[in-house]
């Protein structure tokens, strides 16, 4: 994540010999903007997750607390356990859009996108739910988001040096959530958020196999359109890991 910041500062600087005075007021914010970016409180992360979740539950469809999908969810996350995580209230809700994703962040926001489970049983869907909730507990999400910062930020060039979800409006907040959705997690990240979700499930006594079946599962919807987790190492291989740990545990 700090490449990313000294990215921006690098573009910034070299554009400098050529721009305008008022130009260069923009530049010197959007550097300042990405420098805050890299030096969130946890307090400012929080406060940019709920908000940010928030804009995006505005542009999604939320299934209806009584609906099919909002009941099945609650029924298959309940022997996790959870009623809260990252030390904030649990909240997780579905969107019905048919994308195969999830994702959680720092203020304790879980969505899960309908056409994950639409091909999803609930061991699997703990499963996923595990992954994502691992992510927070390790600090990539909080990466995640302050890289979705910067990119908002250097992209609007709005604002101060200061301004966090407080100063940011409704479309930003919204474009921040996306990124943060689109943002991509490397090959350790990925492998680390599998085990803690393997931990997760092994500590509640629940199955660990629909870790293994999800990722059967992802190996066949591999390719452009499906970016959930991403495939580093690839699905099978993750699949084959955790089959690993399941005997070896046994």
């Amino acid at each position: 994540m700090i490449s990313l910041s000294k990215s921006l500062l690098v573009s910034a600087a070299l554009s400098c010999s050529v721009a305008g005075a008022a130009d260069l007021g923009v530049l010197a914010n959007s550097a300042g903007l990405a420098i805050k970016a890299a030096t969130l409180s946890d307090g400012e992360v929080v406060d940019l997750a709920r908000k940010s979740c928030a804009a995006l539950d505005q542009s999604n469809k939320v299934a209806a607390p009584g609906s099919k999908y909002a009941k099945r969810l609650a029924t298959a996350l309940k022997p996790l356990k959870m009623s809260k995580f990252n030390g904030r209230p649990l909240d997780a809700k579905v969107y019905l859009v048919s994308d195969v994703n999830a994702f959680a962040m720092d203020n304790g926001c879980i969505r899960v996108f309908s056409g994950l489970m639409d091909i999803m049983n609930d061991d699997e869907l703990r499963a996923v739910v595990g992954h994502e909730i691992g992510h927070v507990a390790l600090g990539h999400s909080k990466k995640s988001l302050q890289t979705a910062y910067s990119l908002q930020a250097a992209r609007s060039a709005v604002g101060t040096v200061s301004a966090t979800a407080a100063t940011l409006s409704q479309s930003e907040l919204g474009n921040l959530g996306q990124k943060f959705i689109e943002a991509q997690f490397s090959q350790s990240q990925e492998t680390d958020a599998d085990d803690q979700s393997y931990n997760l499930l092994y500590k509640q006594k629940l199955s660990r196999t629909g870790l293994v079946t999800l990722f059967q599962k992802l190996a066949t919807l591999e390719g452009p359109g499906h970016s959930m987790f991403s495939s580093h190492p690839s699905s099978p291989d993750r699949a084959q890991r955790i089959q690993t740990r399941i005997d070896r545990d046994h």
